[in-house]
């Protein structure tokens, strides 16, 4: 009983994109997430979107995504990614090399 318990608490994912804005347009980037027209909500299995950014390198824009199974994730990722990008500041450019995609099994809140 106590493996089919830890089986389903590693199943829930969070997904951290991080990546940092070349141009100085990373207010826009904030306002953009602020006012996005929040297409990832009505995916299947999404739990929840955190967007952060550090205070020492306020460029730099860290997405939290929390998803009930890596495979929802996966799906959303594949097919509907680019419509929730459609509202990207125009010009934006970033710092080459510095997007990363990392996926974590969720441990606890």
């Amino acid at each position: 009983m106590l493996l089919i318990s830890v089986i389903s608490i590693v199943k829930m994912i969070a997904v951290i994109s991080k990546f940092e804005v070349q141009n100085g347009k990373e207010e826009d980037v904030k306002m953009a997430f602020k006012n996005r027209p929040g297409f990832v909500e009505h995916a299947e299995g999404f739990v929840r979107l955190d967007v952060l950014s550090p205070l020492n390198n306020p460029a730099e824009i860290h997405l939290i995504t929390y998803w009930e199974n890596e495979e929802d994730f996966e799906y959303w990722h594949r097919h509907h990614l680019k419509d929730s990008h459609k509202n990207i500041p125009k010009g934006l450019k970033l710092v080459p090399k510095s997007w990363e995609l990392t996926k974590y099994a969720h441990i606890s809140s």
